[in-house]
């Protein structure tokens, strides 16, 4: 595993990021790697995921018609 060190970090910042930490019950430690991860992650949309997935076993042909009929709407009575 790698190690970073951070030079010239202002104090403001090392106390905040101390306090978010003791917020989430981490490590200051821990609470850096996970904002780092999250500011590196590929962000990747539910939708795009799932195409990808339908792209990569090459895709489906749906066959039928939209409804055209307006909804009624519920009777919860």
């Amino acid at each position: 595993m790698s190690a970073v060190t951070v030079r010239n970090l202002p104090e403001a910042t090392h106390r905040a990021l101390k306090l978010r930490a003791a917020q989430h019950g981490r490590s200051t430690e821990a609470e850096i790697r996970l904002i780092l991860e999250n500011a590196v992650a590929p962000r990747i949309g539910m939708g795009s995921a799932l195409a990808a997935i339908g792209q990569k076993l090459g895709g489906i042909e749906l066959d039928f018609s939209r409804d055209k009929r307006p909804v009624e709407p519920a009777n919860f009575e």
